[in-house]
């Protein structure tokens, strides 16, 4: 264990805020933990606290199943094949308490989602020049934040084409924009086409939803909850010695467990998480990272409602035990 960490760890047991193994988690638990993606530096803080023993000093064996194009982690969450599942933004959980399926968030890695839209420099420089665009926007996208940008941008249904995860019709086309995650799309484009893109952070225009969620299921709460303690804990944790702490264990992790991704790429979204403060700016200044207002859900919710993503009747409150975040908990690692 490094000794910023142990400093954390010391911190966090004179507060009083992290539960050890003596005080109820069994030695070395065993526990899994599914992403929604293959491995990247937006995983980061979890491989963090697995590589340098976070966990295991929570008495943890954490095991990260990392998703992909063919997994359905949150369906083995749902079949109790995981215990945790690291969620994309708060329009899964509304849509599980619709469906009346019992998961719940216990924190949020990211304050703002990474979603972007991106646009040819000196065609389309400002939020309202999209709007003279055709977008490229995936099903999932135009399902969900696009009918938002209609609702509350004036945005017109008729500007999307289907985007394909594919940039080469971006690329060949300056009257074009697409959307994009903020540490993937705008890095290969200026690696393969050699010019830096404008891109507009959907959450810095009113796209106010968490991302990254830690969920389970509520009988997993009920039955363990010092486990889910020390796992919210650990990760918490884990963010804050990655963003800002010795890194490279995890780093090691992550390129070892994709063998497509490249240190570049992780280095360059590192850079655009902390500088956009993706993990940790707002309410975490004040609260710590993984804070989640339920007031911030609750405004979400209704802007959902108005675009008509979600049906008005959902008690999304359901979705939610936020007892574990809130707590201060390793804002010490934080650079001055």
């Amino acid at each position: 264990m490094t000794d910023t960490i142990a400093r954390a760890l010391g911190c966090a047991l004179r507060a009083g805020l992290l539960a050890l193994p003596a005080a109820g988690a069994t030695a070395q638990e065993r526990v899994t933990f599914g992403t929604n993606w293959l491995p990247q530096a937006e995983h980061g803080g979890f491989y963090q606290s697995v590589a340098d023993g976070t966990y295991a000093a929570c008495g943890l064996e954490v095991t990260i199943v990392p998703g992909g194009p063919q997994v359905n982690n949150r369906a083995m969450l749902m079949a109790g094949r995981l215990d945790f599942f690291m969620g994309g933004n708060l329009l899964a959980l509304f849509n599980a308490v619709e469906q009346d399926i019992p998961m719940v968030a216990l924190m949020a890695s990211f304050q703002k989602e990474a979603q972007v839209l991106i646009s040819h420099p000196g065609v389309a420089d400002t939020w309202e020049d999209l709007r003279d665009l055709d977008l490229l926007i995936a099903d999932a996208g135009y399902n969900t934040f696009f009918q938002w940008m209609i609702a509350a941008h004036g945005f017109r249904s008729e500007q999307r084409q289907v985007y394909t995860f594919n940039p080469a019709p971006f690329l060949a086309n300056e009257r074009l924009g697409m959307q994009g995650f903020l540490s993937s799309e705008p890095h290969a484009i200026r690696e393969q086409a050699g010019f830096e893109p404008n891109v507009f952070l959907l959450a810095d225009y009113g796209w106010d939803t968490y991302a990254t969620q830690v969920e389970t299921m509520r009988p997993t709460l009920e039955n363990r909850p010092e486990v889910v303690e020390c796992f919210v804990e650990g990760s918490i944790l884990g963010w804050y010695n990655f963003l800002y702490g010795d890194n490279e264990p995890a780093i090691a992790m992550i390129l070892a467990e994709n063998p497509e991704m490249s240190r570049a790429k992780i280095d360059y979204a590192i850079e655009r998480m902390i500088a956009e403060g993706i993990v940790d700016s707002g309410d975490t200044l004040e609260h710590g990272i993984g804070y989640m207002d339920m007031d911030r859900i609750g405004r979400f919710f209704d802007a959902m409602v108005a675009a008509g993503v979600v049906g008005a009747d959902v008690d999304w409150t359901r979705a939610f035990d936020l007892r574990f975040v809130g707590h201060g908990l390793g804002m010490e690692l934080r650079p001055e």
